[in-house]
């Protein structure tokens, strides 16, 4: 039989009191043991030693029968033997050189959630009820479930503004290769415009940040003059200032999700620059645009969506002079600063700097297709002729 892709679709409930008070002693017993065993295996680091998923679930059992740690009980063990297994997938992600040390959840600034697989959840007739729960979670089922569908996966969170969401990972049929139609873009993400695309049409920016820029500092000003133990009211000025946060990325989210299906609906092959946004944000003029226009996301994005329908991504190589050459002649012009916003070549060509730069990228990426270098499309170079990312295989723990 024929596998389907598996996807996780985000809802928001509204708990009942009692299911808000479990839920928040479930994720302070997920953060406590994750960093219980973060510290043992740290240890062990140090001494040269290496300790598994398996001697850390050994650990949580002995943990279980102390007196000072007999509260473990009280929650359903699975959330807490899912938080050592992402455990072991991060030192296995260090390992393998794909990430950074494990570090500590912190009680305020950490993700509050807790993962549910089969055993510790009952999904029946529309109704999902939790291990250690009478009452089902009052979800608003803002669309529905693929038919016949069934979760192996719930994965129950709050973010900052209060908000309860739960998310849980099905199969979807739905989600098939679309057929092939030969169109090609190069896509050149921007500023002033969003999106510039090689056809010539420009996405604007929405902005998302800058519109309800005013009330998150105003917002933001009065929560620094709340003292330090004023509880309440400090409570209260942080979470404002996280429903505004809240409402610019579900905003940003939406019009992403909405410009990526359209791109990936619209064109066989995507071309884009392979883009190193981290050390751009390190410029304080443009860190805070460009963190709005969230271009790492926005990849991301038609990355996993190109794979769900059989399209084909492309990264050209961030040195790739797409600016500078002219896509009519070829001619490489000597300097462009960021304030030409429109050039004419030797050859007489008049070139908007955005649809010229997009053109180039999609002729550099579809060199690359041709070519056929690499074995993953989405993060080859247009420079090299081989991935821009070599994965190594990840060394076992023993």
């Amino acid at each position: 039989m024929p596998t389907h892709v598996k996807r996780a679709l985000k809802y928001r409930f509204y708990p009942t009191d009692a299911q808000a008070a479990e839920l928040s002693r479930t994720f302070g017993c997920v953060r406590k043991v994750y960093n219980m065993a973060l510290a043992a295996r740290t240890e062990a680091w140090e001494r040269q030693e290496r300790v598994n998923y398996h001697q850390t679930s050994a650990l949580l059992t002995q943990w279980k029968q102390t007196e000072e740690l007999a509260y473990l009980n009280e929650v359903s063990s699975v959330p807490l033997q899912q938080s050592l297994r992402h455990l072991q997938v991060a030192f296995t992600n260090f390992l393998g050189k794909r990430a950074k040390y494990p570090r500590f959840k912190s009680r305020k600034k950490s993700r509050k959630s807790a993962e549910y697989t089969t055993s510790a959840f009952r999904f029946r007739e529309g109704e999902l009820t939790l291990a250690k729960m009478a009452e089902p979670l009052g979800i608003v089922w803002s669309r529905p479930l693929p038919e016949g569908a069934k979760p192996s996966t719930v994965t129950v969170s709050q973010d900052a503004a209060g908000r309860w969401f739960v998310s849980l990972l099905v199969e979807d049929p739905a989600i098939q290769p679309l057929a092939g139609n030969g169109r090609a873009v190069g896509i050149d993400v921007g500023l002033s415009h969003l999106l510039t695309l090689s056809t010539g049409e420009k996405i604007a920016n929405p902005l998302h940040e800058r519109r309800d820029r005013a009330r998150l500092a105003l917002a933001q000003r009065r929560l620094a003059k709340k003292a330090q133990g004023d509880g309440a009211n400090r409570a209260k000025a942080r979470r404002k200032v996280a429903r505004i946060h809240a409402r610019i990325t579900d905003r940003r989210r939406d019009h992403l999700h909405k410009l990526t299906t359209r791109l990936v609906r619209e064109s066989q092959t995507l071309v884009i620059e392979d883009l190193t946004v981290r050390n751009m944000v390190k410029n304080r003029n443009l860190a805070r645009a460009i963190s709005d226009a969230a271009w790492t996301e926005f990849r991301s994005m038609l990355e996993y969506k190109a794979a769900w329908y059989g399209r084909e991504v492309i990264a050209v190589d961030r040195f790739f002079p797409s600016s500078k050459l002219c896509s009519h002649c070829g001619t490489l012009a000597e300097k462009m600063p960021l304030n030409v916003r429109t050039w004419t070549c030797d050859c007489g060509t008049v070139h908007d700097r955005d649809v010229n730069a997009a053109k180039n990228l999609l002729a550099a990426g579809l060199a690359v297709s041709v070519c056929g270098a690499g074995v993953r499309p989405q993060r080859e170079s247009s420079r090299t002729g081989q991935s821009a990312m070599k994965q190594k295989p990840p060394r076992r723990e023993p």
